[in-house]
């Protein structure tokens, strides 16, 4: 009885144990069952979004351009919002950055297939069954890439949970389509580490200013402790978190076998040290010349619509540029294969300029130098306690309010107060009431309380310049400075802005007498001279000095001297019509009166087309235009654009010969002689000076046998100068910053200029009227530069 009793006991624990198994494997395979329809629902895009197979094989990738110097320096990247990344390939990767990696991330990278179910079952167990929060993630690389490219952000952690599985379809598919070099380079130029470092490229010159190849060991331990959360671990503003993280990763890659212990041990020890570069458009070199190439390759096509009403030659200039100008436009000009424009900002384009990192660095130390720590404390000093200040005294008080208020008017506050709908009382209201800002100052911006105006007012006082130098045969810009600093002085002096030009213009008019048969010898008396205009009027110029007066003279001395009644002279033996066709033939392109007066520099021109027309000077009567870019190339390398010089036949090579004796003169005993004297440069060279009317304007364009370079300094305003000519002449203003320039440019043997560069200038061109033009020691104008 008993015995039947334990078999019936034990029979019904068998039953009820054989229940308990086919309920198991039966809920077992209906979830195996479940799970496979959902993740076929999933990778049918049923589920959740699932990328079609053209995207899985060619993600839609945003890569800034980059811009590169002529020395292979990157100068800036183009980018749309924060997306400033850069492509790099597995072959530019450190190996200690793929190691650390690795270690840290995902160990069994190379032996998954997107999925790394042992990490996996262990995050389950600890985090789930555990409880633990220091579990460690499940998550392979090829799942973080997934994530990266087509996950949107969740808002709790259900939608996380429901987001994991589409993930690791994903993932599975991303292995298929991709090596493990394809998914891992990926998922590094992919990732965001702060401060627009999009990319491990990018990171790498942000934080260490270098290059992903060129990463050690400690640097790829920090940037690879990153990828945990980079907020967190930021070693800018986290360093000792950032640092316990990267001893992690270190300890990490020694349990990997990557590091024997004691070089982990000793590689702890060390501190974590930054090289920040700040990714700024307004900072960095050459920030004029980046905004400027910026804004002419996405410049459309011009419409006259666009323009306002007096911007009528902007059109006629853009117009003819986009014409004739290939990289005007380039990226509206050009298609992608999909027939497509390009973008600047996503389509990862390099663009190799003519930019030398070099010279760009000495021409704005140049620039600096002479205005911000010499020019501008003396006009500060002049203009002290004055109540017209920055502005001439010529200008009564309510002169200077007008234009004051005129530059506020030009203003983008006033812009939008006026759109609110406030009156011109509120608006002034606005304008004279001191509130909290900032104001700029050559050592640093500064928290002050102020009025708008009286900002207006104070900016003003700061002096403007501008510098380029190019290569006279190839037109290639090694030098670009638009202003003494871009923020927040951002208009552009080399290209935009137009000034008059003054005594600099008067090698053209000498160019077309020697065309016309004049020669430097020819000569004439140096007296005061009236020429009746086309109305009727009688046009007498005036000199700055009393040299020779009623004496003979001839034009070499003219021109060295800048004397204004031999410029007359010769205007009256040919003809203001001749001229302005002769200063088109230079490449000036905007607006020209034909008048006697135009001989003395009263049209407005930009420095960059001085410069271009003075290469005509070296080049044997041609002129070559500014060239900024030779070469584009796509995302792959491709080459897709080649610029080349643009060049256009100005005079005879004669007459060439016959120019670069007087503009050597020029240097040698004339108006430039202090780049002798003051400067020290014996260098063959030639140059002309320039001061405009009361002195708003001073000018210095310079040539030697490989460069030519021009400068331009003045106020932002044509009344704002020196109100006396010694410190506001163009000898003064302009011609130091051209020589502190160059005597850089000649101590850089690197640069391939030297000082023993000669002008070739066949034998009876040499000493024309019986002078030698050759470079004269400093000693024999001792006593000349007193008198300038």
């Amino acid at each position: 009885m008993a015995k039947n009793k334990q078999k019936g006991k034990a029979s019904g624990s068998r039953s009820k144990l054989t229940v308990a198994l086919t309920v198991f494997w039966s809920l077992f395979v209906v979830g195996v069952i479940a799970l496979g329809v959902v993740f076929s629902l999933i990778s049918n895009g049923k589920i959740g979004y699932m990328p079609p197979i053209e995207e899985l094989e060619n993600p839609k990738n945003r890569f800034a351009s980059e811009v590169y110097t002529s020395d292979g320096k990157l100068l800036t990247t183009y980018y749309q919002d924060t997306d400033n990344r850069v492509y790099v390939d597995y072959n530019q990767l450190s190996p200690d950055l793929v190691k650390a990696l690795l270690a840290t991330e995902d160990i069994r990278f190379t032996q998954h297939s997107g999925i790394d179910f042992k990490a996996l079952f262990r995050a389950i167990i600890k985090r789930v069954i555990l409880q633990q929060k220091s579990a460690g993630g499940g998550s392979t690389l090829t799942q973080q890439l997934a994530k990266q490219l087509y996950t949107p952000t969740a808002d709790n952690i259900f939608e996380r949970a429901l987001q994991k599985p589409i993930e690791w379809v994903i993932a599975v598919k991303l292995e298929k389509f991709y090596t493990k070099e394809e998914i891992l380079t990926m998922y590094l130029n992919k990732f965001d580490f702060l401060y627009n470092a999009v990319g491990i490229k990018t990171a790498s010159q942000v934080y260490f200013n270098t290059t992903p190849d060129a990463l050690n060991t400690e640097q790829s331990a920090t940037l690879t402790g990153m990828f945990k959360n980079p907020s967190y671990y930021n070693p800018r503003r986290f360093p000792e978190r950032s640092l316990e993280r990267r001893n992690l990763v270190l300890d990490q890659m020694r349990v990997a076998g990557f590091l024997d212990s004691e070089s982990c041990d000793s590689l702890k020890l060390l501190p974590i040290t930054l090289d920040y570069q700040k990714v700024d458009h307004t900072e960095g070199l050459a920030p004029y010349f980046r905004q400027y190439l910026r804004v002419t390759m996405t410049h459309s096509k011009p419409d006259r619509k666009n323009y306002a009403s007096w911007q009528d030659q902007l059109f006629q200039d853009d117009s003819l540029a986009w014409e004739t100008n290939p990289l005007f436009g380039w990226c509206h000009k050009n298609k992608k294969l999909d027939g497509t424009d390009y973008n600047l900002y996503i389509d990862g384009l390099k663009i190799y300029t003519t930019i030398d990192s070099r010279m760009q660095q000495y021409a704005e130390e140049a620039v600096h130098e002479h205005i911000a720590m010499d020019l501008q404390p003396k006009f500060f000093k002049e203009k002290s306690r004055r109540s017209y200040a920055p502005y001439t005294n010529n200008l009564t008080t309510r002169e200077v309010d007008s234009i004051l208020w005129m530059s506020a008017r030009q203003s983008e506050r006033y812009r939008i107060l006026r759109k609110s709908g406030m009156s011109q009382q509120e608006i002034r209201k606005v304008f004279t009431t001191p509130i909290e800002m900032e104001v700029f100052s050559y050592n640093g911006m500064i928290d002050t309380v102020m009025s708008p105006l009286d900002s207006i007012r104070y900016h003003k006082h700061f002096l403007r310049a501008g510098f380029v130098s190019m290569d006279p045969y190839n037109g290639y810009v090694k030098a670009y400075v638009g202003g003494v600093s871009f923020n927040p002085f951002e208009y552009d002096m080399v290209m935009t802005g137009r000034r008059q030009v003054g005594s600099t213009i008067k090698p053209f008019l000498y160019t077309m007498a020697m065309e016309e048969g004049f020669s430097p010898c020819d000569p004439v008396r140096n007296e005061p001279i009236t020429l009746m205009t086309e109305a009727g009027e009688a046009w007498s110029p005036r000199n700055s000095g009393d040299k020779m007066v009623g004496e003979m003279v001839n034009l070499r001395w003219g021109l060295a001297n800048s004397n204004n009644w031999i410029s007359a002279y010769l205007m009256s033996k040919l003809s203001p019509y001749s001229f302005v066709k002769m200063l088109r033939s230079f490449g000036i392109r905007g607006h020209l009166d034909p008048v006697y007066s135009l001989c003395l520099g009263s049209c407005e021109i930009s420095l960059a087309e001085m410069v271009s027309a003075y290469t005509a000077f070296v080049n044997g009567g041609i002129r070559v235009s500014p060239m900024f870019v030779t070469r584009i190339e796509d995302n792959d390398g491709n080459v897709i654009s080649y610029f080349s010089p643009q060049m256009y036949e100005v005079f005879s090579e004669e007459t060439c010969y016959k120019m670069e004796t007087m503009l050597r003169a020029v240097i040698n005993e004339g108006t430039g002689v202090r780049i002798r004297i003051k400067y020290g440069i014996k260098a063959d060279m030639g140059g002309k000076t320039g001061t405009t009317q009361n002195k708003s304007d001073g000018w210095f364009m310079g040539i030697t046998p490989k460069l030519v370079s021009g400068a331009w300094g003045g106020g932002e305003d044509r009344d704002i100068h020196f109100d006396f000519m010694t410190e506001g002449q163009g000898a003064n203003v302009a011609l130091p910053i051209w020589a502190l320039y160059m005597n850089k440019v000649y101590a850089d043997p690197t640069l391939g200029y030297s000082q023993q560069d000669s002008f070739y200038i066949p034998e009876p061109y040499l000493t024309p009227c019986g002078i030698s033009t050759a470079p004269v020691e400093n000693e024999s104008l001792e006593g000349i530069f007193d008198d300038l």
